[in-house]
C-alpha cells in the first residue's frame, strides 16, 4: 500500500475538481497535498511536509503556491495559498491560470528582490530551491529593484553559518528547531521588510544554546543557513610537503555520497570514496568504523562495569556530539549518566597521533587528521578544549558529505567509473557492529553484541537485533543477556531525546542503558548529508543500505576485530584499563541555557 494511502485510509472521501479533472480526496488535506495525489505540481518555498516525522510547516507565508478557485455562485474567482487551504466537497481549483501562474511569479519576484544577487559564488549554488524555482518560473530579469537587506553575516560558530539577508522568511528552519528539536533557538526578529529568523534578540550562533545538529541547515531553501566551509584547509594540508595527511570516513558517508553524484539513495559506494581519497593525495585513507568499534570495546566496558559494581544506570550512548551539547544546555542534572567515551572519530584521531605515529615513526606534530562526517556538530566537537591530546587536536578538519563530494568535483574525479580500493591498515579494518552506527539505533545494537558475548561466555549466533531497528523517533525494548533482562531506550531526534530524558529524571520509566541520536533517523540523516529536502524516503533508504552492508562484513562484533586486538596487545593494555581511559575517555560540563 502506497504512502499516502495509508496516511488517508481512514478519512471520508470527497470529491473535487483540479484543471477540470474530478478526482475523489480524503476529506481534510489541503489542496496542495490533493494536487500532489493526483499528480498537478504546486510550487512552493515555505511548505515542509515531514510526515516521517510527524511534522509540517504550514506558515504559507511565502505565497509561491497561489491558485484560483472557481467560485460559480458569485461569477467571482478568489486567488488563495494551496498549502493552508483545506479542499472541501464539490471545490474547483485552478492551477493554471494566468491569474495564478502570474501570482506566483510575482512572490518568487519579489522574494528575488531583496536577495542577494551572487548565485555563482553562493554555497548553495545548484541546491538553492529559490534558485531552482525562479529557473522553473521562467523569471529572467528583476523588474523591482531597491533597498535589500544588509545584515552582517553571522560567522561566530565552528560549524554553521548564518547569512540573514538570504533568509526568505520561510520558517522551516524555526519549525525543525522548536518543534522538532525542541531546541528553542530560533525564532522570527524584526517585521516586515527586515524580518528574518535567528536566535533571540539576533544574538551570535556561537552564544546561543544551538547544537549544531545542523537539522535547520538541511531544510533551509536557501544559503541562510550553511555549514562552515573547511574544503580549502584539505586542500592546503594536502599541498604541503611537511604534513602528512590522513582521512577517515564516517559509516554513514558511504551510502549517501552516491547522491551527489546522480546516484540511487543508497547506493553502497566504500570502495570507489577510498579510490577517489587516494587519488587526491591523502597519506592515509582510514575508516572511521575503526573508531567505531574501538568505541564499542570502551563503551561495553563501561556498560559491565556499571551494572557488575551498582554504578549510574542508565549509561547514555555518547557518539554525538550535539546531543551531547543539547544534554549540557537542557539537562545538565543528568550528566552523570552519558558513558565517558570519546566518539569514534575523536578516538581514531588520538591514536592516529600517538599508537599510529609511533608505529609508523612519524611526529604528531606534522599529523593532520581529517575526518569525512556526516554531521555539522563534529565540526565544533573537534575544537572542544577537552578533546585536545598535549598540544594537538585529536582531529584537526572535518568536512562533510557534501564537501568531500564538491571537493571529489574540483579534483575533476569522476566518481561513477572509478575502481573500488581498500582501506589502509593498519586502523582500516572494521565490523558490521561499526557500520551500523550510521544509523538510529546502531550504536546500542553494537554494544549489545559485545556485551552479551563478555557477560555470557557465550557465542551469540543472531546478532540483528530486531527490537532495536527502525525510524520512529522513541522506540522502547528488552534484549535478555543470559540471565539478566536489559531495558533499552533509543530516541533519534532531539525533541524524542527530550521526552526520554525527562522520563528519566522525573523516575517515570527505568533503563539500563539508552541511545540517543540528535538527527532524526540518526547520522543518515545528518546535517552534513546531501540536503533530503524533508524527503525521509531517502533516509530509509540509507538506513537499508547500512544494513546490508553489515549483513556483507564477515566480522560483525566489534570485539573480532583483529586490528583492534592488535591495538590492545600492542598499546593500549586492557579495555576501560589506565591507558584507555587517559586516551580515549572524557568529560562534559553544564552550559548556560540560553
Amino acid at each position: 500500500m502506497a504512502e499516502n494511502e495509508k496516511k488517508h485510509m481512514d478519512k471520508k472521501i470527497i470529491n473535487i475538481k483540479i484543471n477540470d479533472q474530478n478526482i475523489a480526496v480524503p476529506e481534510g488535506i489541503s489542496i496542495l497535498e490533493a494536487a500532489h495525489e493526483v499528480g498537478v505540481k504546486i510550487p512552493t518555498l515555505c511548505h515542509l511536509d515531514l510526515h516521517d516525522i510527524k511534522m509540517v510547516n504550514q506558515t504559507a507565508s511565502c505565497r509561491v503556491c497561489m491558485v484560483e478557485l472557481v467560485d460559480s455562485r458569485y461569477n467571482r474567482n478568489k486567488l488563495v495559498p494551496s498549502c493552508v487551504t483545506i479542499a472541501h466537497e464539490g471545490m474547483e481549483i485552478r492551477t493554471d491560470t494566468l491569474r495564478s501562474i502570474t501570482a506566483r511569479r510575482s512572490a518568487v519576484e519579489l522574494l528575488l528582490s531583496n536577495h542577494p544577487n551572487e548565485c555563482f559564488t553562493c554555497p548553495k549554488n545548484r541546491e538553492c530551491e529559490l534558485q531552482s524555482l525562479a529557473a522553473e518560473l521562467g523569471i529572467r530579469e528583476i523588474r523591482w529593484e531597491g533597498e535589500r537587506m544588509d545584515y552582517p553575516k553571522d560567522i561566530s560558530s565552528d560549524a554553521i553559518v548564518k547569512d540573514s539577508n538570504k533568509c526568505i522568511y520561510c520558517r522551516r528552519c524555526e519549525t525543525m528547531c522548536n518543534e522538532v528539536q525542541t531546541c528553542g533557538i530560533l525564532s522570527g526578529i524584526g517585521r516586515g521588510f527586515d524580518a528574518f529568523v535567528g536566535p533571540a534578540f539576533n544574538i551570535p550562533m556561537v552564544e546561543s544554546s544551538c547544537t549544531y545538529c545542523g537539522q535547520c541547515v538541511q531544510v533551509c531553501p536557501t544559503a541562510a543557513l550553511t555549514e562552515v566551509n573547511h574544503r580549502d584547509k584539505v586542500w592546503e594540508a594536502l599541498n604541503d610537503p611537511d604534513k602528512y595527511v590522513i582521512v577517515q570516513t564516517a559509516p554513514a558517508i558511504r551510502v549517501a555520497l552516491g547522491e551527489l553524484f546522480d546516484m540511487e539513495p543508497g547506493t553502497i559506494v566504500t570502495g570507489k570514496m577510498v579510490t577517489a581519497l587516494k587519488r587526491m593525495g591523502f597519506d592515509g585513507v582510514f575508516d572511521t568504523d575503526f573508531g567505531a568499534d574501538l568505541t564499542i570495546m570502551e563503551e561495553a566496558s563501561e556498560l559491565i562495569y556499571r551494572i557488575e559494581n551498582n554504578k549510574t544506570l542508565p549509561i547514555l550512548t555518547s557518539c554525538c556530539p550535539a546531543w551531547v551539547k543539547f544534554i549540557e544546555h537542557q539537562f545538565p542534572e543528568l550528566l552523570e549518566i552519558p558513558s565517558t567515551c570519546k566518539s569514534p572519530h575523536i578516538m581514531f584521531g588520538t591514536i592516529a597521533k600517538t599508537y599510529y605515529a609511533e608505529k609508523n615513526g612519524l611526529d604528531p606534530d606534522n599529523i593532520v587528521v581529517v575526518s569525512i562526517m556526516p554531521c555539522i556538530a563534529k565540526k565544533a566537537e573537534a575544537k572542544r578544549p577537552e578533546l585536545t591530546k598535549d598540544a594537538h587536536n585529536n582531529v584537526d578538519i572535518v568536512v562533510t558529505t557534501r564537501e568531500l563530494g564538491a571537493m571529489i568535483k574540483e579534483a575533476g574525479i569522476e566518481f561513477e567509473t572509478l575502481p573500488e580500493s581498500e582501506y589502509d591498515r593498519v586502523m582500516g579494518e572494521s565490523t558490521g557492529a561499526s557500520v551500523i552506527f550510521g544509523t538510529t539505533g546502531g550504536v546500542i545494537e553494537a554494544a549489545i553484541r559485545t556485551a552479551y558475548e563478555w557477560i555470557t561466555g557465550e557465542e551469540l549466533e543472531n546478532v540483528e537485533f530486531e527490537q532495536l531497528r527502525g525510524m520512529d523517533g522513541l522506540r522502547k525494548a528488552t534484549v535478555k543477556i543470559g540471565d539478566k533482562e536489559l531495558k533499552i531506550g533509543i530516541a533519534s531526534g532531539l525533541g524524542n531525546a527530550r521526552e526520554l530524558l525527562e522520563e528519566i529524571r522525573e523516575g517515570k520509566d527505568k533503563y539500563d542503558a539508552i541511545e540517543i541520536m540528535a538527527c532524526p533517523g540518526g547520522c543518515i540523516a545528518g546535517g552534513g548529508q546531501p540536503y533530503h529536502h524533508g524527503n525521509y524516503q531517502i533516509v530509509k533508504k540509507r538506513q537499508e543500505a547500512i544494513y546490508q552492508e553489515d549483513r556483507n562484513k564477515k566480522l560483525r562484533k566489534s570485539h573480532e576485530n583483529p586490528e583492534i586486538i592488535q591495538l590492545y596487545e600492542e598499546y593500549l593494555g586492557k579495555p576501560f584499563g589506565e591507558l584507555a581511559h587517559k586516551l580515549l575517555h572524557t568529560h562534559y560540563e553544564e552550559r548556560e541555557r540560553i
